[in-house]
């Protein structure tokens, strides 16, 4: 499938996933979906972008993503490719996903393992950035269908209410984010 946002062109189909062990060091590399499929641990990387409000820009995946269409997640996510960084990957993807530039910030690394659907299993080692930006999406509708700002604590209370409207990541991160997020926007005050 190829995407095209602003003339930015990139391929999914055989695109390969680094994979990683539990430390996060290389162990090779694997077609993106035969390493989900086979459930192998690999490098991912989610972008949280919020406004000066401190509202977090959430995006609702295509319907037609391979997994978890429809579905309610962070500014964005991806994996790096194989002898990129995923800092890199991270200032890549979000403009092809969402049609935004704006600085990131490294806020933390977690692990999970969950069957996100029928024979699709989403083991990752996932790197998260922050960033901040009051300029509006221009969204790839490959990537996702529609966006929507919400403030953390609006968030949390829908995330514990519509629980299957959410991606499993952005549910198994969320506290994390919430604390992380406290951190960022002090050092953010503190720089201004």
């Amino acid at each position: 499938m190829f995407g095209d946002n602003d003339n930015n062109e990139y391929m999914e189909i055989n695109e390969h996933v680094i994979l990683v062990d539990e430390s996060d060091q290389i162990v090779g590399t694997m077609e993106k979906m035969e390493a989900h499929v086979k459930g192998k641990l690999h490098r991912a990387l989610s972008v949280f972008i919020f406004n000066s409000r401190g509202e977090l820009l959430l995006q609702q995946r295509a319907p037609e993503k391979y997994h978890s269409g429809g579905k309610w997640t962070n500014t964005c996510c991806s994996h790096p490719r194989p002898g990129e960084d995923t800092f890199a990957a991270a200032n890549r993807r979000l403009p092809e996903e969402m049609g935004l530039h704006c600085s990131l910030t490294f806020a933390f690394s977690f692990t999970y393992c969950k069957t996100v659907q029928k024979g699709i299993i989403e083991y990752e080692y996932d790197h998260v950035y922050f960033g901040t930006t009051d300029v509006l999406p221009s969204p790839n509708a490959a990537e996702a269908a529609a966006f929507r700002y919400l403030d953390l604590g609006t968030l949390e209370v829908d995330l514990e209410n519509n629980p299957d409207h959410y991606t499993e990541w952005l549910k198994i991160c969320f506290t994390q984010v919430k604390s992380s997020y406290r951190q960022y926007s002090n050092q953010l005050n503190l720089a201004r």
